[in-house]
């Protein structure tokens, strides 16, 4: 029987902590005097002592440390958890969500997927815009350390290889996990006090930029207005792929360029493959609006670039409607959706290094069938990779397809169209944000869909985020009778 304590007593100080977050959204309020600040004083003062109880009920059982099954339950569980006290606000606020929206919403901001049940968000209390900036931001440093610290040692779905990667060959520079957690949150939030910088003075409102920083170098993509980047101009466009796109590299790379070692950086394949991906995509669509329009402007390469990036990483900003940009523009945002940025970032779906991979174990098959007698092995960065994490991509893979079907055909038996279906279920499972069609796309929201699709979609979102293998362990009736 698994000891619930450490995992009761993590959970309720992670608690805890939401409720102190929710204190600069009070603030905000207050100084807007918009009479909307009791609102988040009420929420913050029962998710701290709520949390707080549950620390103290479960602080006897505290012992020197957690087990394999404990982080895998206590990973698992924070995801879920969260969302209920996150959503407290949109209950109790000014959007009077019920409690489906106002969870749905909460377990979207802190995955950084960034889909929305909210419309008129210009109307919106500023303390209910930053928190919704928060969530996201919390979420996106707790996926950095999640997937830099805990999923490594777990050994589930392919990660287990940064344990080498990033870890081990930092040598003397970084040698405790702990320490590239601290480091990795300092750069985080030196990159987001950057970005904000910079959004304020090409011209956008203090207020949006504070906003708008936490929910780039999160890449979940929560704006402050309906129209997202739509109405901001070139500049902001150009900083905000840029900002996206750097969310989308891998942290610990940052980490080892500032004690001294730049090389690891430039020499990172998954790094290059990223940005050869962007570069071939984002020219592919360029060309395609320029014949469609038949003119070669700046402002068709400038809103590829701009929402090329904002999909690859998972962020969901939008500075126009693609979906008016003809079919293919459209299927390849969605395909491009469902590969993500690089592991050990805030960035979404199956991620660069898995697909490098698949491609390497291809390519070493294609070879031992063309050679029988030869021995070939697949590669990541110049070195082997052993069977069990190539097991674990593989596993990934199927189960991410599988779960990918199966949400779909979910949705649909709730009476949602095909297209809504499965680009609700691609966008929710890859934590894009934004889906295809009418309804989802990226000039609509998440509203108008029944509440049953919504839990099926937070669902959808909780497993993505924790690259599913995690979640499925749980799942299964041994995990918990061993």
């Amino acid at each position: 029987m698994i000891d619930l304590r450490p995992v009761g007593y993590v959970i309720g100080l992670l608690v805890a902590t939401l409720g102190v977050t929710m204190i600069p959204s009070f603030a905000a309020d207050l100084l807007a005097g918009n009479g909307h600040w009791p609102i988040f004083l009420e929420a913050s003062i029962v998710t701290m002592l709520t949390g707080g109880l549950l620390a103290m009920a479960c602080a006897n059982g505290v012992g020197t440390g957690l087990t394999v099954r404990q982080t895998f339950l206590l990973t698992s569980t924070i995801w879920v958890t969260l969302p209920v006290f996150g959503a407290i606000p949109f209950i109790i606020g000014a959007t009077n969500c019920n409690f489906t929206d106002a969870y749905f919403e909460a377990m979207s901001g802190l995955t950084t997927t960034g889909a929305t049940v909210l419309g008129g968000l210009e109307a919106l209390p500023a303390g209910i815009k930053l928190w919704r900036g928060t969530l996201q931001w919390l979420g996106g440093i707790g996926i950095i350390v999640v997937a830099m610290v805990f999923l490594p040692e777990l050994r589930v779905g392919g990660m287990q290889i940064f344990r080498s990667e990033s870890f081990e060959t930092m040598g003397k520079i970084l040698p405790r996990a702990g320490q590239i957690a601290s480091s990795i949150s300092v750069i985080y939030v030196g990159l987001t006090i950057a970005c904000g910088l910079t959004y304020n003075a090409l011209g956008m409102p203090a207020f949006d930029a504070v906003v708008h920083a936490m929910t780039t170098l999160s890449t979940g993509g929560m704006a402050n207005t309906d129209a997202s980047f739509g109405i901001y101009g070139a500049g902001i466009h150009y900083v905000g792929a840029f900002f996206m796109f750097s969310a989308a590299l891998p942290f610990v790379r940052y980490v080892q360029m500032l004690n001294g070692s730049a090389r690891p950086f430039f020499r990172d394949s998954q790094i290059g493959t990223f940005v050869g991906i962007i570069v071939f995509c984002v020219l592919m669509i360029t060309v395609w609006v320029w014949g469609r329009e038949g003119a070669v402007t700046e402002v068709a390469l400038r809103e590829s670039l701009f929402n090329v990036v904002s999909i690859i990483s998972g962020t969901g900003y939008a500075s126009a409607n693609y979906m008016a940009w003809g079919t293919f523009p459209v299927v390849m945002f969605f395909f491009i959706g469902l590969i993500g940025g690089c592991a050990g970032s805030t960035a979404c779906s199956l991620k660069v290094f898995r697909y490098q991979l698949l491609f390497a174990s291809l390519k070493a098959q294609i070879r031992t069938i063309h050679s029988p007698h030869g021995i070939f092995v697949p590669r990541f960065d110049g070195r082997p990779v052993g069977q069990d994490v190539m097991n674990s991509v593989m596993a990934i893979f199927v189960a991410f397809i599988l779960l990918l079907g199966l949400f779909s055909v979910l949705l649909g038996l709730t009476g949602l169209d095909f297209i809504t279906s499965v680009s609700g279920a691609a966008t929710a499972m890859a934590n894009v944000g934004p889906g295809l069609g009418n309804v989802i796309g990226p000039a609509g929201n998440f509203e108008p869909i029944n509440d049953t699709a919504k839990w099926l979609l937070a669902a959808a979102m909780w497993i993505g985020r924790l690259e599913i293998m995690v979640v499925l362990v749980i799942l299964t009736p041994r995990f918990w009778r061993e």
